[in-house]
């Protein structure tokens, strides 16, 4: 409940916003124009449709009804390749790592911060391990798309729902032990942050479920106060929660080693 613990995760959900949609497009440029696997490029469509609801998964795919040119659709209707979306990606993505890595220094009670190439170097590492964890989510599910071709029967759905749920789910638990276990600017025990990265993770996963169930009534009151920005205010809330619950499970993490140092220290001092 530190100040400074609400600036770091506005911080971040700030820079997720501004990484979402170029990582959606370097995706499903890679899988579409790069590797030309349709069903892959299938499987990010559907996994929109199965964390966005309707109205929302619409927008990112077509735009507005205005101009057909701003949805995923229009942007990746060329075969280019998406230069500005990397570069954008890759400069987002950074400031997304920043204010975590101060936020998890505190955590661990690192003395110093990295300068900031070096953050930067970490970061960069970070994106591409993270990115390459998603490109290996999306083929799982883009196989199971192939299996069953079109997914127009209820049951077919729900298997590839199912399919989407259990890889991402290991893939976000495996990205959040990446960023617990290595972004800290101090030597962090791989052992200390598992069991946090596995809570939060399914924590966060709890958190899209109920984004799904409230989803009308938060769009209802969006739409009166933020009109045309209601979804990437929807996507800043959203992240400011999932941000806080990264940091918590941070502070979880340390205090439970904390207190295992101590209590082994207390077990050592009279034999020494």
């Amino acid at each position: 409940m530190q100040t400074e613990v609400h600036v770091f995760a506005f911080s971040v959900s700030a820079n997720l916003l501004l990484s979402f949609f170029p990582f959606l497009i370097v995706m499903i440029w890679l899988t579409e124009h790069a590797l030309r696997w349709h069903a892959a490029t299938n499987a990010i469509y559907f996994a929109l449709r199965v964390y966005f609801p309707q109205d929302m998964n619409t927008w990112l795919e077509w735009g507005d009804k205005k101009s057909a040119h701003n949805g995923l659709i229009g942007v990746l209707s060329h075969n280019r390749f998406q230069l500005v979306s990397v570069l954008l990606l890759l400069f987002t993505a950074n400031g997304i790592f920043e204010p975590l890595e101060v936020g998890l220094n505190k955590v661990w009670s690192c003395q110093v911060n990295r300068s900031y190439v070096r953050n930067q170097l970490v970061s960069l590492g970070l994106i591409f391990a993270c990115g390459i964890l998603a490109m290996l989510s999306t083929m799982f599910t883009g196989l199971n798309t192939e299996f069953w071709a079109q997914p127009t029967s209820p049951f077919a759905n729900f298997f590839i729902t199912l399919a989407i749920k259990l890889a991402a789910l290991p893939v976000g638990m495996f990205i959040l032990f990446l960023v617990y276990w290595l972004l800290p600017n101090c030597k962090v025990r791989a052992r200390d942050v598992v069991p946090a990265a596995i809570f939060v993770g399914f924590l966060i996963e709890a958190m899209m479920w109920v984004n799904l169930l409230i989803w009308n009534w938060t769009q209802d009151k969006m739409t009166r106060e933020y009109g045309p920005f209601r979804y990437a205010v929807t996507l800043i809330f959203w992240s400011f929660f999932a941000s806080m619950l990264v940091l918590a499970g941070a502070e979880w993490s340390a205090r439970k080693a904390r207190d295992r140092a101590e209590r082994v220290d207390s077990i050592e001092a009279p034999h020494a």
